[in-house]
């Protein structure tokens, strides 16, 4: 029988601190390891930050982003994954050696680096590339995938990962608590954030509600559910730059049960064991067998121009008071 355990993690990262985010991933690396884990999972940009990024130019995305490998941040991680003998994924800001900028997440063991993945569907920032390729990786012997935040929100990325032979897909975000066209869509005041500790109900209202968890219930685990793979999610808490994020990290099964997730209002890992049995067993494995690609291959392959605005990016958060 086919197992693994694999940890999710969520921490409050500080935007443009590398040693600190490191020092968070190395700490909560320690931790899943505790577990008996043998991957632990990080966030979008957990080395860099995130959202500060739409403010940076060319030149100050550049200073940023690192190669990879070859940069100081995959030595780091290539070092905590060979210190609790776990495999570490982590995100940042990458360039290359003709100093195009990527989004990239990548997976490192006490080898290096064993898979990179640029995001196909990136915004942020208009100097950033969009990655051209899916990401199939083994892992101790499962076939895994990575797609990053947006790129999940295009159903036909999470299919094609699926179809490739992933089990596992890493899903690394920076999300929720944002504007959108969805009805009870919107920021989360800050000042909840730094009330948490004498008003903690009122934050875990705004959290779980529409703003938040309530929205990611309604997709994720149909992602799952419909590939029959399992799904990582991981996502920041607390504030990033000047916007609130909810955490919820997760980990769903082939049936788009939450098996494993984080909900300190903190700092968290969460690990779950993951069995092949449900991948065989479950629905989507089926329904990935009887597609009919004749009847819409040329539907789903049609040109169109892609339109990748994003709500939040015209919306001013609330004031940090």
């Amino acid at each position: 029988m086919k197992q693994i355990r694999i940890a999710t993690a969520q921490f409050e990262n500080k935007s443009g601190d590398k040693e600190y985010n490191l020092g968070k991933i190395e700490q909560l690396a320690g931790i899943a390891a505790s577990q008996g884990a043998g991957a632990v999972a990080f966030h979008e940009c957990s080395v860099t930050g995130y959202t500060f990024a739409r403010k940076l130019s060319r030149k100050e995305l550049l200073d940023l982003a690192e190669p990879v490998p070859g940069g100081k941040s995959t030595a780091r991680l290539t070092e905590i994954a060979a210190r609790y003998n776990i495999a570490v994924l982590a995100g940042l800001f990458e360039k290359d050696d003709r100093d195009m900028i990527y989004k990239a997440y990548i997976c490192a063991d006490k080898n290096g680096v064993l898979a990179k993945h640029r995001k196909l569907h990136p915004f942020i920032n208009p100097h950033i590339t969009a990655g051209n390729s899916y990401t199939i990786f083994d892992l101790h012997g499962w076939r895994c995938g990575i797609l990053i935040c947006y790129d999940n929100n295009i159903v036909e990325n999470v299919r094609a990962t699926s179809l490739l032979g992933a089990d596992i897909i890493f899903m690394p975000h920076v999300t929720m608590c944002t504007p959108s066209s969805r009805p009870g869509a919107g920021f989360v005041d800050p000042r909840l954030w730094e009330r948490r500790e004498a008003d903690p109900t009122s934050l875990r209202l705004e959290f779980d509600g529409m703003k938040g968890r309530g929205w990611l219930m309604k997709w994720l685990p149909s992602r799952a559910w419909d590939n029959g793979v399992y799904i990582v999610f991981s996502n920041p808490i607390g504030m990033d730059d000047d916007q609130l994020k909810n955490g919820c990290s997760m980990i769903i099964d082939p049936f788009g049960d939450i098996i494993s997730e984080c909900r300190k209002l903190g700092d968290e890992v969460q690990s779950a064991l993951l069995d092949f049995e449900k991948v065989r067993d479950a629905g989507g494995t089926r329904y990935k067998q009887a597609r009919r690609p004749g009847l819409y291959r040329n539907i789903i392959g049609m040109d169109h121009q892609p339109d990748q605005k994003v709500a939040w990016l015209k919306s001013e958060p609330p004031d940090n008071m």
